[in-house]
């Protein structure tokens, strides 16, 4: 019949978990991994179409592609079949390939399903619809469980956030997916959990007597709310739910807009929309990577040689054609992670004509992040009255997902609810270890 489990399919990190004589087993899917019980929502794919995964995947990314040398090619695409009302053409459409790309990098895969235009991607020959990618993901994780496991696994309890969207229909649609993807994946049975519901039932196993808990979900790509009763699972209810897409890599990329797109060029380049083009780019993960064309390199040429802040734009051309985007990237959520522990740190990265050496306070950050933050208390407090409730009513407040940890937010629910009542779960693995125990009861 095969074995049933868990899977937290995160925005920046998963997990598979399973519940086997009567406690829960979250596995170390990720060897290479610092915690090898939580594994990177990274694919990468090489042009062979090799698929690699998690901490694999960014070591690979890295040895093929830093630096690497580029050789671009015109590649027929198709064409155009113009008809208007007094005329008729048909245009051949040609791009320019890299044919020395051994590899294309995702991640934050999970933030397309929201999305209302993406569908996918191309990849070398082949075209990989977002269904294609994520089943790609989630059989790479099917095989690593089963290798632990030592038996086959047929089904699969996923966690989904309360709203993928705002919009029912995109929401319905982005569960749609998923739940395509998992069956491509080869799973037999495919059930879905809240991700918030199932933090809250790894809570309950440490609780003595039924509690009124709010669930504080706050990953990478979204904050997911849940008020419930816990502790008799007779009497387990849900009072209300909430949530809202702003969440860690939000907050990077706030960073990245309002501190450190002057060292590539903001505000020294004026009246030349094709380098400002290139610079309002790089907070955008999924687009950065595919300026790398050679008109992109011609122009910024171009501008370099005109004495357009020539060091930066020198620093924005590295950064695109040395492939140190994912660098830039991870060094970001770096800064912003230092900032949880303390007051001030240095945002720091030095390659080939790329040096950036920032310090940063954690003041900053918080006014950066301001406007986020007022959103997040808004979709807080809102949830707190959807469930007739007052925030001393409220028993726990438990937090889970890396970005629970940022101060400012703590402090927000010392504040409402008090700090007696804030706990931390398990940061990374409560999802997926309340997802295994859901698992269980769908088996």
């Amino acid at each position: 019949m095969g074995l049933h489990v868990g899977i937290d399919f995160g925005t920046s990190n998963s997990g598979v978990g399973i519940f086997h004589n009567n406690q829960v087993h979250v596995l170390p899917i990720d060897s290479k991994n610092i915690v090898p019980e939580v594994v990177k929502t990274i694919l990468y794919i090489t042009s062979d179409y090799k698929h690699f995964i998690g901490q694999e995947a960014v070591e690979l990314y890295y040895k093929q592609n830093i630096n690497r040398q580029r050789r671009f090619v015109k590649k027929w695409t198709g064409e155009i079949d113009y008809h208007g009302a007094d005329m008729h053409y048909v245009r051949d459409v040609y791009v320019y390939v890299d044919e020395l790309q051994p590899g294309r990098l995702m991640q934050f895969i999970k933030t397309a399903l929201r999305s209302e235009k993406y569908v996918g991607t191309q990849v070398f020959d082949r075209f990989y619809s977002l269904s294609d990618i994520i089943s790609t993901y989630l059989h790479a994780l099917k095989q690593r469980a089963e290798g632990l496991l030592h038996e086959e696994i047929s089904g699969v309890t996923l966690g989904r956030p309360v709203k993928f969207s705002q919009v029912p229909e995109l929401d319905q649609k982005a569960q749609a997916t998923l739940h395509q993807a998992a069956l491509e994946a080869g799973f037999k049975q495919v059930d879905f959990e809240l991700e918030p519901v199932a933090a809250a039932l790894y809570y309950e196993l440490s609780l003595s007597k039924p509690q009124i808990v709010l669930i504080f979900d706050f990953g990478g790509g979204t904050l997911d709310l849940t008020i419930l009763r816990l502790g008799d699972p007779h009497l387990r209810e849900v009072y209300a739910s909430g949530g809202i897409g702003i969440a860690g890599s939000d907050f990077d990329r706030a960073i990245i807009q309002k501190r450190m797109l002057t060292h590539f060029g903001k505000g020294i380049v004026q009246h030349d929309p094709e380098i400002l083009n290139l610079i309002h780019t790089i907070p955008d993960w999924a687009a950065l990577p595919e300026l790398s064309t050679p008109r992109a390199r011609a122009e910024l040429e171009r501008a370099i040689q005109a004495k357009q802040a020539p060091v930066r734009l020198k620093a924005l051309e590295s950064m695109i054609f040395n492939d140190l985007a994912f660098s830039f990237y991870n060094m970001i959520e770096s800064t912003k992670i230092n900032l949880s522990d303390t007051g001030v740190t240095i945002a720091r990265m030095k390659e080939k004509d790329l040096d950036i050496w920032e310090l940063y306070t954690r003041k900053q950050f918080e006014n950066d992040i301001q406007e986020h933050r007022e959103q997040i208390q808004n979709v807080l407090m809102d949830t707190v009255y959807a469930s007739g409730m007052e925030p001393d009513q409220i028993d726990a407040v438990v937090k889970t997902g890396g970005s629970s940890n940022i101060p400012t937010f703590t402090e927000m629910l010392n504040t409402i609810f008090g700090a007696d009542k804030v706990k931390s779960s398990d940061v990374f693995n409560s999802v997926t270890a309340g997802l295994a125990i859901k698992a269980q009861q769908n088996s």
